[in-house]
């Protein structure tokens, strides 16, 4: 294996059915380097089968194989910007279980991420939602402090700004990052035992979102990292969402495409994976699966890209 190929951590979304042996299985199918998944139900039930015990010998696996940091994904019902404040508890109290359970991976040495969808600001408008977000993420985060917790760092991810979506604009990234730190305890500002000394709060790029929200990273990829970099800083960069675009730029529609058959295209995927900056990130498809190889046939796309043989 080459030096790129070693370096590049590819993988997509799973499903977590039959438990965690289930889940690595799935993943050597597609021949991935990292992956993602749901530590509990889409819609918000907490799974019997996604054990403590079971998430240490997943990490210690993972490890022994040496796979690139997980980026898992909280489900889609939290909304940390609803008006509704039961609705707000809910996702707190969910998310702190959720950092809980895959804090045992953590502490088995395997890179973990827990990837967010901000929240909906459902007509408070968008300063009000980042206000409330902040808050929110910031009382999970203060919470596991005080319990002693092993913290797991979460990562925003950038939305395309459909409907009332609060990060939309790298703006509104940065400031839900300020407003979280500005709200932390001196004992939550850095993640003990980390070898990178990973400050507590990152970001995942989608770059569906990314490209459906305005930014043109298909013409404009440089001008697009150095804006994030000058508003959010590239060192909060920690994962990748690989997608293409159905809808293309400043559509705010959050429609992928499968890598190369949409409006970003192959010849974007190729930049982005032979990007020095990108492309020692783990990199996570969600992208349809068209058969039962579809995802296979992408990592295996995505590392041929890199190394010039497509």
């Amino acid at each position: 294996m080459t030096e790129t190929k070693r370096k590049m951590f590819i993988g997509s979304h799973l499903s977590t059915s039959g438990g965690w042996g289930k889940l690595l299985e799935r993943s050597h199918e597609e021949d991935g380097t990292t992956f993602a998944f749901f530590p509990r139900s889409p819609y918000g039930k907490r799974s019997k089968t996604l054990t403590e015990q079971g998430a240490r010998e997943l990490g210690e696996q993972l490890r022994s194989e040496h796979y690139g940091p997980l980026v898992a994904h909280a489900p889609y019902v939290y909304n940390f910007a609803a008006k509704d404040e039961s609705k707000r508890e809910f996702a707190i109290n969910a998310m702190e279980e959720d950092l809980r359970l895959l804090a045992a991976i953590r502490r088995a040495g395997q890179p973990i991420y827990l990837n967010v969808h901000p929240g909906a600001h459902v007509g408070q408008g968008s300063e009000t939602g980042c206000r409330l977000i902040a808050e929110s993420l910031s009382r999970v985060l203060n919470d596991l402090a005080e319990t002693g917790d092993a913290v797991v760092p979460i990562l925003l991810e950038t939305m395309a700004g459909k409907g009332t979506e609060c990060g939309r604009t790298f703006e509104e990234i940065a400031a839900i990052i300020d407003g979280i730190e500005r709200r932390l305890t001196n004992t939550t500002t850095q993640i003990e035992e980390s070898e990178e000394s990973e400050t507590l709060v990152g970001v995942t790029l989608d770059t569906c979102h990314v490209f459906d929200a305005g930014y043109d990273l298909l013409n404009d990829f440089d001008a697009v990292l150095a804006n994030f970099d000058e508003v959010i800083g590239l060192n909060r960069l920690k994962a990748i969402h690989a997608n293409d675009s159905i809808n293309g730029l400043n559509s705010h529609k959050d429609r992928h495409a499968n890598i190369g058959g949409g409006a970003l295209g192959l010849p974007f995927f190729t930049r982005m994976v032979n990007d020095p900056r990108l492309n020692v990130l783990p990199m996570i498809l969600e992208t349809k699966e068209l058969t039962p190889t579809t995802h296979r046939d992408e990592i295996a796309l995505l590392r041929g890209l890199a190394q010039g043989q497509v």
